[in-house]
């Protein structure tokens, strides 16, 4: 029988699962293990974006190991190059459950799920039916764009996963007057960013770079997470 560290194991499961499936996986790069992500990308980028690889090493060093995939739109789009919209909603659940019942068996630690934008969404109408240890929204898509008067909170209410979404206070998605508005589970903890957008980016009069935007987010996740 090996005498490796569960967490050891679980970190080359997931490299093994990565590698097999073509997801992405960022293994820990400290001797603390924190717990491990699954994070899913956003409408209209891949599970690699700029975006993404920066949160990911971000995260890594940070003691939180972090896969990620592509709902079957993207993936499809790697192939051929075409864009294409997102999957309907059920479709892209379907992806999260897969993934997350391939996951699973092979972290002995905590696992969360969660996304930028529609990937943490999705994620969030799955984290109760799956018991996921933690949910983490990154510029939580509160209504389409232009469409403030239509929020998609309704389950967020009665949400019962520990909960971050990192939100910029102008995004155009779910800007900070709007959605301190709304009804949100005591499991929910909104952390916002001076003046970023959707994509936590602030405006230069903030005073405060994006590398510090994302590094404040990283950290925040990985404080959550080893609670």
């Amino acid at each position: 029988m090996s005498k490796e560290h569960p967490v050891t194991l679980a970190v080359d499961h997931c490299a093994q699962l990565a590698k097999e499936r073509g997801w992405l996986w960022h293994a820990p790069t400290t001797p603390n293990v924190a717990a491990t992500l699954i994070l899913a990308h956003g409408a209209g980028a891949p599970m690699d974006s700029d975006f993404m690889n920066d949160m990911a090493d971000r995260l890594a060093a940070l003691g939180i190991g972090v896969l990620r995939f592509e709902f079957p739109y993207m993936a499809q789009r790697r192939i051929d190059g075409g864009k294409r919209p997102p999957n309907p909603q059920p479709k892209l659940l379907e992806s999260w459950h897969q993934v997350y019942a391939a996951v699973r068996p092979l972290v002995s630690g905590r696992l969360a799920i969660g996304g930028k934008s529609m990937g943490g969404r999705m994620a969030s109408l799955i984290a109760d039916e799956v018991q996921a240890d933690a949910l983490v929204c990154l510029g939580y898509p509160f209504y389409a764009a232009g469409k403030p008067e239509k929020p998609r909170v309704a389950h967020l209410a009665e949400l019962r996963t520990p909960t971050l979404i990192i939100q910029g206070e102008r995004d155009a998605l779910g800007n900070r007057e709007t959605v301190e508005g709304y009804t949100l589970s005591r499991q929910i903890d909104v952390h916002w960013l001076p003046t970023a957008n959707h994509d936590l980016k602030p405006l230069k009069a903030a005073g405060v770079s994006y590398s510090a935007c994302l590094q404040d987010a990283a950290e925040r996740i990985a404080g959550f997470l080893s609670r």
